[in-house]
């Protein structure tokens, strides 16, 4: 069955099933996603999850506390490895934080159907991501009150940023992202926001949504003004995702330290940060679906999809690491190859190939489809590559850093109870935001799901008939 319009032909099959289950309504659609937000009993699950990432969240409290009062002293920062867990973290953080936006915005503009499950929880979980990595380089900066001094704003003292440098280039270039990210989030929320206002039981619930909802009504003027936000929106954020974290990787291309100095940087970062959002969509999705019982809305082609762009994205981190071995040999440069020899063979060498064990070999498992069919191996997989894109970057920061080019300043860095501390409490932070969001907020686009549901596009071409009639 197909309707015939001026612009294309639409039809009941045009969805296609493996991306919904089925038997799936209008109203069954809006009721399963809208009631793990609505329901009275919370899940006592939820209450474990969420205890836990407290008293995770509570012991990065008290490692910024010590941090404020006795500097960055407690870290294990020497001379010359200046930079280490901070920001490792930092970069992996920024990282994950890609995938929520690659999945909504450029994958919206390709116009692909199976973003629609994921993407708003990709969003949060951008947003929650970008936190943790905004906090890294205050906590840097040794003196974390004088933060402002980065931004150019006026002053008498003529103190103005240096703004040939790359670290803030970073601070414009995730801000705008965060910026943008949460805009993007919040606009496509706007809908779902007034399902929850006409279906809450809850009088305050009510008041709540009906004000993030911004009086919408779903009238033919709203929907014309927010396609058109969106839209403008995604274009804003598709070319963030690319600059975001090439301008991460240039704190590192444009220095002259061995194991840095490559042009190769800026995509093979790119590639690394999509390798691990995805990664660590996988994570998070796989356990949700199954607790909630939404297996019928993220199904596995869900997951075939993400495990495709795991391993085309892995391949080139792949082929960064070995240009890295190979411009080190071709190069010619004493200093270059003894850097490969150190992260190979020296302090750090079970750091290296442990990373190349989880961003090489294991995602090669998903060339086979039953592996990426089977749950938990799809769900070890994603966490080992997690774990492998960690360690990547310990490599890159630490390695670099601890062979200069004078023997006499080589030392060795050790990471202390508080670098350990405030990497662990940044991920109760991260899960805190995660579990909030799970019970306040849609973690599926309903109005976007029910555009999936088999005749919607008849009944949207009925709707936009009858209106071009009145």
């Amino acid at each position: 069955m197909t309707v015939e319009t001026g612009r294309e032909s639409y039809g009941v099959s045009q969805v296609p099933p493996e991306i919904i289950g089925p038997g799936q309504t209008f109203e069954t659609v809006t009721d399963r996603i809208s009631q793990v937000v609505l329901t009275r009993e919370t899940p006592k699950g939820w209450f474990i999850g969420l205890g836990v990432s407290l008293m995770l969240l509570l012991l990065f409290i008290v490692s910024v506390g010590m941090l404020l009062a006795y500097g960055t002293g407690i870290w294990g920062l020497n001379i010359p490895v200046g930079w280490a867990f901070d920001i490792v973290n930092f970069v992996w953080w920024v990282g994950i934080a890609h995938a929520g936006t690659l999945i909504s915005a450029i994958l919206l503009l390709l116009r692909q159907k199976w973003r629609t499950s994921i993407n708003r929880f990709a969003e949060a979980m951008t947003l929650f991501a970008v936190s943790c990595a905004g906090l890294y380089p205050l906590m840097h900066l040794g003196r974390p009150w004088l933060a402002y001094w980065l931004l150019p704003y006026p002053n008498t003292m003529g103190m103005w940023p240096n703004f040939r440098s790359p670290l803030l280039f970073d601070v414009f270039a995730i801000s705008t992202y965060a910026s943008v990210s949460f805009l993007f989030w919040y606009t496509g929320l706007i809908p779902d926001l007034a399902t929850l206002r006409d279906r809450s039981q809850n009088i305050f619930g009510r008041k709540i949504y009906g004000i993030l909802a911004l009086g919408w009504r779903g009238s033919a003027r709203h929907w014309e003004r927010y396609e058109t936000a969106y839209l403008l929106l995604a274009g804003l954020s598709t070319p963030l995702v690319v600059s975001v974290h090439t301008i991460v990787s240039f704190d590192f291309a444009v220095s002259v330290i061995p194991g840095w100095h490559a042009t190769i940087f800026p995509p093979y970062f790119v590639a690394g940060a999509i390798f691990s959002g995805f990664a660590m969509v996988v994570t998070l999705s796989i356990p949700i679906r199954k607790y909630y019982d939404l297996e019928d809305f993220i199904t596995p082609k869900h997951l075939d999809n993400m495990a495709r762009v795991m391993l085309a994205t892995g391949l080139i981190v792949a082929y960064g690491y070995m240009m890295e071995a190979f411009m080190a040999w071709y190069s010619a440069n004493t200093y270059e190859r003894y850097m490969m020899y150190a992260r190979m063979f020296g302090h750090f060498a079970p750091a290296y190939w442990a990373l190349i064990f989880c961003n090489i070999l294991t995602p090669q498992l998903l060339w086979f489809k039953k592996v990426r069919a089977n749950l938990a191996s799809l769900w070890v997989i994603s966490i080992v590559v997690n774990v492998g894109m960690w360690l990547e970057r310990y490599v890159i920061v630490v390695t670099s850093l601890s062979r200069d080019f004078l023997p006499s300043s080589w030392f060795r860095f050790v990471p202390t109870f508080w670098d350990w501390s405030t990497f662990i409490g940044t991920l109760g932070l991260f899960f805190t935001l995660l579990f909030l969001f799970i019970r306040v907020l849609p973690m599926i686009s309903i109005f976007e799901m029910r555009t999936l549901v088999p005749g919607a596009e008849l009944k949207d071409e009925l709707h936009e008939a009858s209106e071009a009639m009145r």
